[in-house]
């Protein structure tokens, strides 16, 4: 065939947002009703098209993320997840995805707008369960996104991100459990930490725990990139 003969295919673009925090000790992620068709009233990921050939892809999450959930560029760190573009996953046509992730702590309540009726933050375990009907192709951009998160976890020192200034071994192993969803062994979790350098540092006096005895206070130390990783149990790197 030649050039001259052939015509582009219609192709749309668009972006979705997978947002986590943790909230009431659990891995939470933005949620939105949509407000319009297709998959009215469902929940899903916030998103939508670019705007024109001239918008970035970053530029249009940004504003995708300010206008269905009140939340601004600065206050979350996109990450380029993956794209997605299986034939079907959109019935409007074809339509190939940019997803973009971000992991943060104390991210307020989000505020629906343009076409989300509504915005949530739910646990991630609700949001991927069976009675759980999500748009699109969303339930695997979540999957994919709740390992991406897991991952993150074992390679920066991003946990420490959601703790306080200071904090104790135990507040620090609770984030990972959570984010892991596993149950970690105290001892084991201690000298793993202590085995990667500058993840964190001592810091002040100690705090009495709820058993009455004292814990060491730390604070997060200069390294963001770990190495050696946090593994999870059970993997081998």
């Amino acid at each position: 065939m030649g050039t001259d003969s052939w015509i582009p295919p219609k192709v749309l673009v668009a972006v979705d947002l997978l947002i986590f925090t943790l909230r009431a000790s659990q891995l939470q992620v933005l949620l939105v009703e949509r407000g319009v068709e297709p998959f009215r009233g469902a929940l899903a990921l916030p998103g939508g098209f670019l705007n024109s050939s001239e918008e970035d892809l970053i530029d249009a999450a940004q504003r995708e993320l300010a206008e269905e959930t009140g939340l601004s560029w600065d206050q979350v760190r996109l990450d380029q997840l993956g794209v997605y573009g299986a034939p079907g996953r959109d019935p409007r046509g074809r339509v190939i995805s940019v997803a973009y992730l971000a992991i943060m702590p104390r991210l307020p309540e989000p505020v629906a707008g343009t076409d989300a009726a509504d915005a949530w933050w739910i646990p991630t375990h609700r949001a991927l369960a069976p009675e759980t009907s999500l748009a699109f192709d969303h339930r695997q951009i979540l999957i994919d996104g709740v390992e991406r998160a897991r991952s993150q976890l074992e390679h920066s020192a991003l946990a420490t991100a959601f703790c306080g200034p200071m904090f104790t071994i135990s507040e620090l192993r609770e984030v990972y459990e959570v984010v892991w969803d596993i149950r970690l062994d105290p001892r084991n979790f201690y000298r793993k930490v202590q085995s990667v350098p500058g993840f964190i540092e001592p810091a002040g006096p100690s705090r009495k725990t709820d058993k009455g005895r004292p814990a060491r206070l730390f604070r997060p130390g200069p390294r963001q990139a770990l190495d050696p990783p946090m593994t999870r149990p059970g993997e081998r790197r």
